[in-house]
């Protein structure tokens, strides 16, 4: 099929959507709260079925982490947005300038919001964006992944099942389809992925003004104080790293650590990576790479990083291999010594390498963050109040998280989102219903209109009034 037929495809299948949403304006509490019931109805009858296409789509995916991240708290989203969808929709009453004026900002839905979604966690990156698309009192076409294409077919199944085609559309197809898709004239656009597909993505909106909520990533940080508790950011960071094998865009991708502690955070990542996964290859709760491009992309920076002088350990268990192209499953690797030349240090790693750089002095540290692109999340390890303000201070990321790693991101009350390289807008329970939403200002005049009466001609007898505001 041809691009331009794709396009026009496509095109005619919007145009629908939006004569229909139109048509069924406004869109009351009732029917919101039907739609993301419905969804949570989706996921909770046909969990087995989505975690198990995931499980084929990966190789091997844990099935715990598929129920935890992508269900459980989906689910927990959906229904967060069902309690509360009424008090969100309630107008915002402000203080109008004359005590007979009434002013208020209605929310609006925008119509017609697209969803690209990616493959890494494909029902929470679908529906955590659906809880405020329809919260807010829009319809949607979700644009899922083609490098799962069994979870991608499935939840088309399941969607027509449960929704109506002006409600919820899946689009399916590979990256020619993607790129069509992000060039429609939608109300709103959001993205997942990659910071360089998100380029491509928003430069193809803008050639219909489409509003984008980019949620992108980039290399999150991890600052280790130098009289933080060492075990404690061990085992959170690797905790994190470790869960789908280090494939989140808030997966910590390098850590800065104080040289003296080298030999003890080794040390310490070895018992820790002991005791969760005495075994990789055959484990069910540890998670394959994607692909093979992806897994032949991560051998390709370990051995870069080698050649480059950084002391690279296999955190695996002795006697399996440190990685198997037939299971596509990576051990766990620290790369001590990482420096910026070396690739590693250069893109986000979406696998379970974690890169180590060394710091004397705790602000050379802080200056290493922000000379480069601000991250979706920075993640601080330290006691003291004074320097964790300092921290926060100090940087600018998406969001900052002390002594532990990604745990904002299941608080609903927390938007979630990126600033700079890292994305641009937030969603997430009241944050993602206002970002899918028109914040209308509503404006009642009094019954004396003094606001009116004072722009009218003529002018000579109010100047007095003009100048005893400057005077004043």
């Amino acid at each position: 099929m041809s691009s331009s037929t794709i396009q026009q495809d496509l095109m005619t299948l919007l145009n629908g959507m939006k004569q229909q949403q139109l048509a069924a304006a406004p869109v009351s509490s009732k029917v919101r709260k039907d739609r993301l019931q419905r969804s949570l109805k989706l996921i909770r009858e046909n969990h087995k079925a989505l975690a198990q296409a995931m499980n084929e789509d990966f190789g091997q995916r844990s099935l715990y982490q598929s129920n935890v991240a992508d269900m459980v708290t989906t689910c927990k989203m959906l229904q967060h947005a069902i309690d509360h969808l009424d008090g969100w929709m309630q107008a915002e009453q402000t203080t109008a300038p004359d005590p007979d004026m009434r002013t208020e900002i209605q929310y609006q839905p925008l119509g017609v919001i697209g969803v690209i979604s990616p493959w890494n966690f494909p029902i929470n990156l679908a529906f955590g964006p659906l809880a405020g698309i329809f919260a807010a009192g829009n319809t949607a076409m979700l644009k899922p992944s083609e490098l799962t294409p069994k979870t991608s077919e499935l939840l088309a199944e399941l969607v027509g099942r449960y929704f109506s085609p002006s409600e919820l559309t899946v689009v399916l197809g590979d990256a020619d389809v993607g790129q069509a898709f992000s060039g429609l004239p939608f109300d709103h656009l959001v993205f997942t992925g990659s910071t360089a597909v998100g380029k491509h993505v928003m430069r193809a909106a803008a050639e219909n003004l489409v509003p984008v909520t980019l949620e992108l990533g980039g290399k999150s940080p991890v600052m280790v104080a130098k009289h933080a508790d060492l075990s404690k950011a061990v085992a959170r960071t690797w905790t994190i790293k470790t869960f789908n094998a280090g494939q989140i865009c808030l997966s910590p991708d390098y850590v800065l650590l104080p040289e003296e502690q080298r030999h003890a955070f080794k040390k310490q990542s070895i018992e820790f990576l002991a005791a969760t996964f005495p075994s990789i290859q055959n484990n069910p709760d540890y998670t394959a790479i994607i692909n093979e491009r992806h897994y032949q992309r991560l051998l390709s920076l370990l051995e870069d990083a080698r050649q480059k002088g950084a002391e690279i350990v296999n955190l695996g268990p002795s006697g399996e291999p440190a990685f198997d192209g037939n299971s596509r499953k990576i051990a766990p690797h620290l790369v001590l010594g990482a420096s910026d030349e070396m690739a590693i240090m250069q893109e986000e790693i979406f696998g379970p390498l974690l890169p180590v750089c060394f710091y004397q002095e705790e602000a050379e540290a802080v200056h290493y963050i922000n000379e480069h692109p601000r991250p979706l999340a920075a993640y601080y390890f330290g006691e003291d109040a004074d320097a964790q303000q300092q921290f926060a201070q100090q940087t600018t990321s998406g969001a900052l998280v002390i002594n532990d790693v990604m745990t904002h991101v299941s608080i609903d009350e927390l938007p979630f989102g990126g600033v700079g390289a890292s994305g641009m807008g937030a969603y997430h329970g009241i944050h993602g219903f206002r970002q899918f939403s028109h914040a209308k200002p509503v404006v009642v005049q009094s019954e004396a209109g003094v606001s009116n009466l004072r722009l009218r001609a003529p002018y000579d007898d109010k100047l007095a009034a003009i100048d005893a505001f400057f005077n004043n």
